[in-house]
This record gives C-alpha cells, structure tokens and sequence, in this order.
C-alpha cells in the first residue's frame, strides 16, 4: 500500500507543476527554479508533519513556530502590497509570470523597503521552519535544496525585474537585500 504521504507529494508536485507549466521549459524563468524549492520545501514538510505539534516548548519548536509566523506574516504583506502597489495587468506579456506577479509598478513599500523577494523569503522561513519541526540529515538537505533554489529563483526574477523595470530596479537592488534585511 502507498502511503499517505507519497500520495500527498505526488499530489503537491502535480499542482505546483501545473501552475508552473509555462516556466517548465524555461531555465532562465525564476518559475523554473521555485518550482524546485517548493517541492523541496512540500517534502520537509512531510517529512517533518508528524512532530509538527510535538514537544511545544522545545527550543526547536519555539525556533520552527518563529520562523513560521514570519513566514505567514511576509507573504500575506507581501501579496497585499503586490496587489495595491503593484497594480498587476495582464497586458504584461510573459507568459511564465502568474497573475499576481505580472506588476506594472515597481513595489518599495512595506516589506520591500528592506528586501526585494518578501513572498520567496517566506518559503525561506516555512523552510527552515519546518526542519526545526525534527532536526534530520536529510531535513537540512531538503532546507538547504530549497535555499539554494531560491537564491536562483530571486536571482532569475531580478533578471526579469530589470528587463521590464530597468534602471529603476538596479538602483533598488543597490538600497535592499534579497531575503533578509540588513543581512541577506
């Protein structure tokens, strides 16, 4: 019999692939490589779901559930401000860029004052938040995978970023970090 969790993973990639299909082909599309964190980040969860409530007060736990709020809090502002700010337009041709991402206006509000990427940063944290879950080798490979997957996911998007924005977004590149303010 399969388990459960095979089905779920299965299940995840379909999705996440699905949505990004357009990107699929394309190395140099920032979809590419965050469809790679996200089914690295979708296994650390699974592997890390049966401790996810287990030894609440654990330094571990008390780390995971940190790293968990900032991720929760960083991509619900981040899709906020996407959408007030960033007034997304389907008149914004490519087509490996989903809807929300498909921004008009250069967003340096809120979150973005301080890092450019505030939804991949999130995936950082729901990341690392979920190996703190229960600390394992191949958690911190799965946790490393998807940091490594996101560097290029920002990496490309910037590359993007500059094509439509151009020097506007160099000049915001020089004043923020990528994912973490002040250090990353």
């Amino acid at each position: 019999m399969v388990p459960i969790k095979a089905i779920i993973f299965i299940i995840a990639i379909i999705i996440v692939a699905y949505f990004s299909r357009a990107s699929l082909c394309n190395p140099k599309s920032h979809g590419f490589y965050r469809l790679f964190a996200w089914i690295s980040i979708v296994a650390l969860i699974l592997l890390n779901i049966d401790w996810w409530f287990d030894n609440p007060f654990s330094i571990y736990q008390m780390i995971s559930w940190v790293l968990l709020i900032i991720s929760a809090f960083l991509i619900t502002r981040g899709v906020i401000l996407l959408q007030r700010i960033g007034k997304p337009d389907n008149k914004r041709n490519d087509a490996s860029l989903l809807g929300m991402e498909k921004t008009t206006k250069l967003v340096v509000e809120g979150a973005y004052r301080y890092i450019r990427h505030p939804m991949y940063s999130s995936l950082l944290f729901l990341g690392w938040g979920a190996f703190f879950k229960s600390i394992s080798i191949l958690g911190m490979v799965l946790a490393v995978l998807a940091t490594i997957f996101l560097i290029l996911t920002g990496k490309m998007e910037e590359k993007e970023n500059i094509r439509y924005f151009g020097r506007e977004y160099e000049g915001y590149i020089n004043k923020t970090k990528m994912f973490i303010p002040f250090v990353l």
